[in-house]
């Protein structure tokens, strides 16, 4: 039985495009070169962080992040951001009777500002605010004792072979993939993908059938 569903964000909840974009003019690289080279890093399975090396090295993404912020041009996420299927597929969870959770790989600021989108979703956290990241095991961790239910209770949502499938069926949760986002189609069809995930979904809209017939 299923009592917990936790989503990643970027590229599961929320489109990247415009944040990406925003990152590329931050560097003055045109926004079909980052793109590009982005997708070169996703697909020798390298974080995405790794891109900026490229046209800055010794590039540190922390510094630059709180450097845009004094600028005026920090973080923000907005319900533009959010992909259209959000909402609906995650009231209908909790209608269900399903638990809704939302943790990622995202900054303290960012956990405020999905709270501020007053999302259908039960709690809201970041590594940011758990001072650890995925993949690493301690995150998933934290989402166990973040979600209610045993481990084998939990799904977990996410468009990433590394970061989000593969070590969530380690730690003994259920895992679900969604392709869309450029990790999400590059690693739908992938063996380690396929072999371990439980769900392969192109929409947020199957879930709640998915999830509550078993």
């Amino acid at each position: 039985m299923i009592r917990s569903v936790v989503f990643d964000v970027g590229e599961t909840l929320l489109d990247d495009t415009r944040e990406f974009g925003v990152w590329a003019d931050w560097i003055g690289v045109p926004r079909h070169t980052f793109s590009a080279v982005l997708g070169a890093v996703t697909a020798a399975g390298r974080d995405n962080a790794e891109t900026f090396q490229y046209f800055k090295p010794g590039f540190d993404l922390h510094a630059e992040r709180q450097l845009r912020e004094a600028a005026g041009l920090g973080e923000q996420i907005t319900d533009t951001e959010l992909y259209t299927d959000v909402r609906p597929a995650l009231r209908e969870l909790q209608d269900r009777g399903l638990w809704v959770g939302v943790a990622g790989n995202q900054t303290v600021k960012a956990a405020r500002l999905l709270r501020d989108l007053k999302l259908p979703a039960d709690a809201i956290a970041t590594s940011g605010e758990w001072g650890v990241a995925k993949p690493d095991p301690a995150f998933f961790d934290q989402v166990a004792q973040f979600a209610p239910g045993d481990r084998s209770e939990i799904v977990y949502v996410g468009d990433h072979r590394d970061n989000d499938v593969l070590p969530a069926h380690t730690a003994g949760m259920r895992t679900v993939l969604i392709r869309r986002g450029p990790w999400g189609h590059l690693w739908a069809d992938d063996p380690a993908v396929t072999a371990t995930a439980d769900w392969i979904i192109s929409s947020l809209a199957e879930l709640p059938d998915l999830l509550t017939q078993r």
